[in-house]
């Protein structure tokens, strides 16, 4: 009996032990599917952008607090760049989690990342422009000269080195990278000749250095539009808070539209946004300028990506073009232009 009695114990404590393995299971699979149940948004949500003109729907969602009334309870959290090789370092840093940056970056994010950065939406066309001295009268006369540009890899770096290799005057044209501030001053001191500059660095250097136009990059684009600033993310946070992602570009939306209904009043949270972030403020021509050479547009213009991602290789930045599969995910902002009666996105050479 004794016998009997043990193996009946040692059953039923078998058995307890199987069940509370069942439940403990359950509990940790809970735990695991909690998080994807509330995932659509964010505790918080950490932005990155410029302090440019061209990062001008960044600063307007900002300061009109579009992003915020979208956002609801999730905390926004920015942070400012002069250029975007770093902060495409923040992002694989895991300290951001979207980022207004330049075309050419976003490409090498995207590439760097081992596509765990993706392009989300478009956000400014057009505004970058190779200012010169007045006395430098054409390309070939940029032979000796020293040209200035914000970051080496950045969307300017790439456009001035494809530019020079183009023209057969690679080495021939010193390229040396400073920030956008500096820039203005070494080109009043003389220790720089020009620089390849989005706004409103380009239009400070003609309307207060005294610099003129050399080339305006849009005469370089099919129909003078190309992607100046664009929208990135993490792949993991897009996939962990939709709904967050889905709200910042709802906002982006909301502060183009309302820009283009008050462009005066634009320009004022536009150089009130630069005075806080950048320490001084635009003349009014300056600002004036610098918008009349942007377009604010959610459109990525998805198909110069092919020719972006070549011209990295012709600036010497990447050995070969990146195989743009993938890079793109426009669900979310076709979602938010669905809503808003807007055409979507179509670019099936860059999504999955």
């Amino acid at each position: 009996m004794r016998t009997h009695h043990r193996t009946r114990f040692l059953a039923s404590a078998l058995a307890a032990l199987t069940v509370v393995g069942v439940l403990a299971g359950c509990s940790r699979a809970a735990e695991t599917a909690a998080p994807a149940a509330n995932a659509g948004a964010a505790t918080e949500v950490r932005l990155g952008f410029f302090p440019n003109v061209t990062h001008a729907p960044a600063l307007i969602g900002v300061k009109k607090d579009f992003f915020k009334q979208e956002l609801g309870s999730t905390k926004l959290t920015t942070q400012t760049f002069n250029a975007g090789p770093e902060e495409v370092n923040a992002l694989l840093g895991n300290s951001l989690d979207i980022a207004y940056i330049g075309s050419g970056p976003a490409i090498n994010a995207f590439t760097k990342s081992k596509g765990t950065i993706q392009l989300i939406s478009g956000a400014v066309s057009g505004g970058a422009q190779l200012v010169v001295k007045p006395d430098i009268a054409s390309v070939d006369a940029l032979k000796g000269k020293n040209i200035a540009t914000p970051q080496l890899a950045n969307t300017q770096d790439v456009a001035l080195k494809k530019f020079v290799a183009g023209k057969n005057l690679t080495g021939q044209v010193k390229i040396t990278n400073l920030d956008n501030s500096k820039t203005l001053d070494a080109f009043k001191k003389g220790e720089v000749d020009g620089g390849w500059l989005p706004e409103p660095w380009s239009s400070r250097l003609v309307l207060d250095a005294g610099a003129k136009v050399l080339v305006d990059e849009k005469d370089l684009w099919p129909g003078g539009r190309f992607p100046t600033t664009v929208i990135i993310v993490r792949t993991q946070f897009l996939q962990e808070h939709p709904d967050t992602v889905r709200a910042v570009l709802k906002g982006q939306l909301a502060a183009i539209d309302w820009a283009k209904a008050n462009p005066a009043d634009a320009k004022t949270v536009v150089n009130g946004a630069l005075k806080e972030l950048a320490g001084s403020s635009l003349s009014p021509a300056v600002i004036d300028r610098a918008f009349s050479n942007i377009e604010l547009t959610t459109d990525p213009i998805p198909a110069e990506f092919p020719q972006l991602a070549q011209d990295s290789v012709t600036a010497g930045v990447v050995k070969s073009a990146v195989a743009l599969k993938g890079f793109a995910d426009f669900g979310p902002l076709n979602d938010v232009l669905k809503g808003q009666n807007q055409p979507a996105v179509n670019a099936p050479e860059l999504v999955k």
